[in-house]
């Protein structure tokens, strides 16, 4: 198994091991679990778990959750589920399995994930790891939402974390696989800079208004900013609701 490193999330509430080399984790996994409207004992699935760090984050704000994640590649499947064992959370797991795979029997309460994007304007990383969490073809957003709503309860939530340039494709594909009661969550780097990340939720068979909310800031002149420290250190949650 390649070179591990020991960390930590929200601010080292939970031990995190993850590759030395590769995808490592950034402020992505936590804000997006921040924002999933999960209950005590609900069940959520993850797409694209990688190490965990997404469910992890979740499983420790929301007492009694089940979960389960979804991770391609081998190696990252197994230091998952060391992650979960070490940090006690018995009710996560995670299986080595492809996003689109068909057979997955199971329906969840939520789901959530971090699709790969592509993005023509960018070169791809030479680690193939990171290229794999970082890029794919065109078609890969609109696939992943059609086989994870097949995993979906009725009024169920999928909420997924986003470029900024992909979400007019996101809200397309939502809306012709059922959804309704959007809302676009902005991730503004600086108050005077546009985003670059966005958080979309959908909720299955709903049919609410759409919504954009006001976002979250993330940096300023003396770093991160209060209201993000208390999401991504304090382990506090996005009221994006549904």
């Amino acid at each position: 198994m390649p070179e591990i490193t020991e960390g930590g999330l929200l601010g080292g509430k939970i031990r995190y091991r993850q590759f030395a080399a590769g995808h490592r984790s950034g402020f992505e996994p936590v804000l997006l679990a921040a924002s999933v409207a999960a209950r005590p004992r609900e069940r959520v699935l993850e797409a694209g778990c990688g190490a965990g760090a997404a469910l992890l984050c979740l499983g420790h704000r929301i007492p009694e959750l089940s979960g389960l994640g979804l991770e391609i590649d081998p190696e990252l499947t197994a230091l998952a589920n060391e992650n979960f064992k070490i940090n006690q959370l018995t009710g996560i797991s995670s299986i080595c399995r492809d996003v689109e795979a068909p057979g997955l029997s199971e329906v969840f309460d939520h789901i959530m994930a971090n699709p790969p994007w592509h993005d023509a304007n960018s070169s791809q990383s030479p680690d193939p790891l990171r290229a794999l969490a970082h890029h794919a073809g065109p078609p890969v957003l609109a696939n992943w939402v059609k086989s994870l709503t097949k995993h979906l309860k009725h009024r169920g939530s999928l909420t997924l974390i986003l470029p900024a340039a992909a979400f007019s494709e996101a809200a397309g594909y939502l809306a012709g696989c059922g959804y309704g009661s959007l809302t676009l969550f902005p991730l503004w780097p600086r108050v005077d800079k546009p985003a670059k990340l966005i958080i979309i939720s959908a909720w299955l068979g709903v049919r609410r208004p759409n919504r954009i909310l006001p976002g979250l800031v993330l940096h300023d002149e003396a770093g991160i900013t209060p209201a993000a420290q208390k999401i991504l250190r304090d382990g506090g949650s996005i009221d994006i609701g549904g």
